[in-house]
């Protein structure tokens, strides 16, 4: 894509990057409002049946990850106009999503800044290898890296350490500003938490809100994994590296069903909001629809999108992700036409 392409193509985002405040409060009533009834018909239905009150926890569930689009949209800027709109409406639904507003506004610029670069990696993202550097890595860290991308621990043990346990920290070198916004955020979770124990009971809590947030925390961990790890997504060393190219080839398309779209704020074109993270969630889809040069995007659906549960490594020569087994099997393929050029070519013996 040459320059007066992305020029063009900013140009044909650029007026869906306009924040709508009625659309905004709109989406905070219709969010955050059926959240809190949901918990507490969630709350209500443990008197009949537990087996009634499990697919009010998944709806529920679903409602944390809407609410965590809008947190999203307020780290931004892109929720409202007034900064300061942005910061509160951002710090409550922080609370509710259990993510400090700063730390995680700040940590997920540099993922917008640097997604798809291969020299700056490690902030706002997720651990990638390439095949190369796994295999000139020490065996813990192979052993390391390989727990960590297995989907057990990623999806099961993920929410849990990332949610519950890092997002209660504050991270080296935070300003004061950040620091603050984090020690508010804890304070807010332990007086929610402690008011609905008050309320409901330690035992009912536990029914109610353990599967909401293991649930949820799944599903964003899921949405932020497939989204920038598909089969043929792009990556490349900074002097390579192009900021269009990683928004509209390193990001994708995920193509869900009309409510599922709408329940997690049209996130999946994720495309769109990385070529200009100022388009709000209720315009993402606008933007895609009238922007022809987008639709070139990968698109995933919930079936394709299950094959990026076997990626583990990048392979910088064929511009894909594999799986371990891939690795070995290009190893083997590799030492096999290596040995039969040698035996056409003497000369090549010992090299």
């Amino acid at each position: 894509m040459n320059q007066p392409e992305i020029t063009q193509l900013k140009k044909h985002v650029a007026p869906y990057e306009q924040t709508d405040t009625r659309a905004s409060i709109r989406q905070i009533v219709n969010t955050v409002g059926p959240l809190l009834l949901l918990w507490y018909a969630a709350y209500l239905s443990l008197s009949v049946s537990y087996w009634l009150t499990v697919p009010i926890l998944l709806a529920t569930a679903g409602f944390v990850v809407r609410t965590f689009i809008l947190f999203h949209d307020c780290c931004h800027g892109s929720f409202f106009r007034s900064r300061l709109a942005n910061d509160i409406i951002g710090t409550v639904t922080g609370i509710l999503t259990l993510v400090p507003y700063q730390q995680w506004k700040r940590s997920h610029s540099i993922h917008h800044a640097t997604s798809s670069n291969l020299d700056k990696r490690g902030i706002g993202d997720m651990w990638i290898l390439t095949v190369e550097e796994y295999k000139a890595s020490s065996v813990w860290r192979r052993i390391a890296y390989r727990f960590y991308r297995n989907p057990i621990v990623m999806f099961g043990l993920g929410p849990i350490a990332i949610f519950l346990i890092e997002y209660r920290f504050n991270t080296k070198g935070a300003k004061r500003k950040e620091r603050i916004n984090t020690y508010i955020t804890n304070a807010g979770i332990i007086a929610l938490y402690a008011a609905l124990i008050g309320s409901v009971g330690w035992q009912a809590f536990l029914l109610i809100q353990a599967p909401v947030f293991f649930v949820s925390g799944l599903l964003g961990i899921w949405l932020f994994y497939v989204q920038h790890q598909f089969e043929d997504s792009y990556f490349e060393n900074e002097q390579e590296w192009s900021y269009v190219k990683a928004a509209v080839d390193g990001s994708s398309y995920y193509k869900l069903p009309k409510l599922l779209q709408w329940m997690t704020g049209n996130i999946g074109f994720h495309h769109v909001h990385h070529l200009s993270p100022k388009v709000p969630n209720y315009n993402l889809e606008k933007a895609h629809n009238a922007t022809p040069p987008l639709h070139q995007a990968t698109t995933i659906t919930i079936g394709t999108s299950l094959k990026s549960l076997r990626f583990r490594l990048w392979d910088e020569r064929g511009q894909t992700f594999i799986g371990f087994g891939d690795m070995k099997r290009l190893s083997r393929r590799s030492g096999s036409v290596s040995e039969k050029l040698k035996r056409r070519n003497p000369g090549l013996q010992g090299k």
